[in-house]
């Protein structure tokens, strides 16, 4: 029987493949056998990943990117295709927020500035999903084959607390993945979305745990609304990334938002 979740023959390229949730994503990929190419703006976290998965077995080069270039990211496209090949797997997971974009308790949301604003939006929708999208979904529709898998957010759905420019602009990343797979579902190119729950990683570390491990008032606010009780960890994402990638397993899907939570959107009170 033909194995659903076989890569072998196709190149993805990993925005965000630096951090830590990116990352185990890249490592999914190489062993379900794609090769893959690392994307972002530190050489020295792009090349340990590279490494990490040489030693596992798989393909994986660095290329050093700013998602907010068009130039850069052309540039970094063209390089990819030089080394390994047409790129058919595209992630998305390149984001974040900024401090100037989150109403803390007490704060006035009609005072904050559009510059705060904007920059959120810059990060998660126009250098972390639309230019992408663009520059490597022209080649992938050239050639009729591709799977685009943008990182949306559960505040894609439901918006959060104090993140109020995250919150916006994750659930435009989730809009644009659905106008993109209307336009792009006879053309061979899929275009999905992945909404984690809580994962601690990077950006939101500090807002969940403490330096000693234990949670944080909002952290445990996360966790006594999620049925399973913890946070997750990054390769709890493999699945639904392999899944999605692979035309095999996932042909027939497109404009989905696959929701990794551990059941914290079916809780309401």
């Amino acid at each position: 029987m033909t194995n659903l979740f076989d890569l072998s023959g196709e190149v993805a390229a990993v925005f965000g493949g630096t951090g830590v949730l990116g990352g185990a994503m890249a490592d999914a990929l190489a062993a379900a056998g794609a090769k893959v190419a690392v994307l972002g703006r530190s050489a020295e976290r792009g090349n340990e990943r590279v490494v990490a998965i040489e030693k596992a077995g798989g393909t994986a080069i660095f290329q050093q990117a700013d998602a907010m270039s068009r130039e850069s990211l052309t540039a970094a496209r063209d390089a990819i295709i030089s080394k390994l090949g047409n790129v058919t797997i595209l992630i998305n997971g390149a984001g974040g927020n900024k401090p100037e974009g989150t109403i803390m308790p007490g704060g006035d949301f009609c005072k904050m500035g559009l510059e705060g604003w904007n920059a959120v939006f810059d990060l998660n929708l126009v250098g972390g999903t639309l230019l992408p999208c663009q520059i490597f979904g022209e080649k992938m529709l050239a050639a009729g084959k591709g799977s685009i898998i943008n990182i949306a957010s559960m505040s894609s759905i439901i918006p959060l607390s104090r993140v109020v420019a995250y919150s916006a602009s994750k659930a435009a990343v989730l809009n644009l993945t659905l106008w993109l797979a209307r336009e792009w579902a006879t053309k061979g190119v899929r275009v999905n979305a992945i909404s984690p729950g809580f994962f601690p990683a990077e950006q939101n570390r500090r807002m969940l745990m403490k330096d000693d491990g234990t949670y944080t008032e909002r952290g445990q606010a996360i966790v006594g609304h999620t049925p399973m009780a913890r946070f997750g960890s990054a390769e709890e994402l493999a699945g639904a990334t392999v899944w999605l990638a692979s035309q095999r397993a996932s042909g027939f899907v497109t404009g989905q938002n696959i929701v990794v939570d551990g059941g914290f959107s079916s809780v309401t009170i």
